[in-house]
This record gives C-alpha cells, structure tokens and sequence, in this order.
C-alpha cells in the first residue's frame, strides 16, 4: 500500500514536472537539465535558458482544492538555500558561472486523479 501511495505520488508529481517544462519550452525557453542532484545539497527539479539568461524552476503540485499550503509558501527559507546552494553547483558543472540566473516555482494543480488542471509560473 505504501509503495504504491509512492508511486501514485511520483507519477503525478512527474506528469507536473513535464507540464512545467512544457509550458516553458513553448514559451522559447531551452532544457538544461532535469532533477540536477547533488549529494547530501538538494535537488534541482528544471534547469532551462533562454536569451542566455537561466532560469531555476522549483516545480510543485497541489490538488486543486483542499486545506494544502500554496505552491509559494511551501518553498519556505530552507528550501530555498538548498536550491541557491545546489544552483552554484549547477552553474559550475555546466560552466555557466558567468549567466543571470532567475529563479522560478512551477505551481501545478491537479485533480484526484492527478490529471494537470492548470499550470503558473511564479517568481521567488
């Protein structure tokens, strides 16, 4: 039962995860990669570029009604010096010290099924 509670869990977490990228790539923006970890600093969900400029998005899915904290505030201080400090990682790894770097949460709801519903890019 709980492994497929995990399961559900990540298949809707990654149908979030590629809306998100989706909805980015039709805007002009570039995969970099996806789900850059480092050991023991965090995880990046989606690293993309555009007009050289690159852009560290924070993907979160919520079902789409319900007493769950917004996508904005569940990415508290915490989360966010590990995705500052795996970012520098990142830019390292890929040789892209030199660039701006924006960073972005990719709020996704979905239903009870886990089908997207709607899909926001939010500045933090």
């Amino acid at each position: 039962m709980q492994n497929d509670r995990r399961t559900r869990k990540r298949k809707i977490g990654d149908a979030a995860e590629q809306a998100v990228a989706d909805k980015l790539t039709r805007d002009g923006f570039k995969v970099i990669c996806r789900n850059y970890d480092v050991h023991n600093v965090g995880e990046l969900d989606l690293v993309m570029e555009k007009d050289r400029d690159i852009y560290v998005v924070e993907v979160r899915s919520r079902l789409n009604s319900g007493p769950y904290p917004s996508s904005l505030e569940s990415v508290d201080y915490k989360k966010r010096r590990k995705i500052i400090r795996c970012t520098g990682y990142m830019l390292s790894h890929y040789g892209l010290t030199d660039r701006n770097v924006v960073f972005l949460i990719g709020q996704v709801t979905h239903n009870r099924v886990g089908l997207v519903q709607n899909v926001e890019i939010i500045p933090f």
